[in-house]
């Protein structure tokens, strides 16, 4: 009776989870990711290409452990979504997730410094230092979903945490943007702290709840 139990509630949790990410959005987001953590690690590079933070001057070594740590979260996250990979070859699947989780916490530690010097002042680091919680939030959730074998859940839970890693992505795109339209750092920077990251959790909220099981 207890074995069939578990199976049912297993069954159960795995009947509503997100659906997989169309395969040209997949590569838009690997590419992406995959130019941006590349770029960011020039930080740990004994000469730093374009070094154009104070940070960089004033908290090297935080800075250095962070761009390294989120990179690798940047890079590991979007195969975690492939149903295949998932399926076929889950010790791997297990792997990285341990991989992404302690490239989370270890970028989520080593932000606080730099979050609370941000530049252009107050309002920047308050918007980071809220990114940084909800991040290592959702990703604590997701690793204890994950440990409680509630699957539906702990997908759930990655998706809003990669939809925050993904903060380093759109981060950079409005940068760019705001720079092309002339606007000034000193009005930009501190609207994109908080913009890089809320609009990509109401997407990902939406998309998990895509799945949910009609009330």
């Amino acid at each position: 009776m207890l074995d069939d139990a578990a199976a049912a509630q297993t069954r159960h949790s795995r009947a509503h989870v997100p659906g997989a990410m169309p395969g040209a959005g997949w590569l838009i987001l690997v590419v992406l990711a995959t130019g941006i953590a590349v770029w960011s690690m020039r930080y740990g590079l004994p000469v730093v290409p374009q070094p154009n933070l104070s940070n960089f001057v004033t908290r090297r070594p935080a800075l250095t452990i962070h761009a390294l740590s989120a990179s690798v979260a940047l890079l590991v996250g979007p195969w975690q979504f492939l149903p295949g990979l998932r399926a076929r070859r889950i010790g791997l699947h297990r792997a990285l997730g341990r991989t992404y989780a302690v490239a989370i916490l270890v970028a989520w530690l080593s932000s606080i410094p730099i979050g609370l010097h941000a530049e252009t002042g107050m309002v920047a680091s308050a918007g980071f230092l809220v990114l940084g919680a909800a991040w290592i939030a959702a990703t604590g959730v997701a690793v204890e979903r994950a440990l409680r074998h509630d699957i539906a859940a702990h997908r759930r839970w990655m998706v809003r945490s990669y939809a925050l890693t993904a903060a380093a992505i759109t981060l950079r795109i409005y940068l760019g943007m705001a720079i092309a339209l002339g606007i000034p750092m000193t009005l930009s920077y501190p609207a994109i702290a908080w913009l890089c990251w809320i609009p990509n959790l109401l997407a990902a909220e939406w998309w998990v709840r895509r799945a949910a099981p009609a009330s």
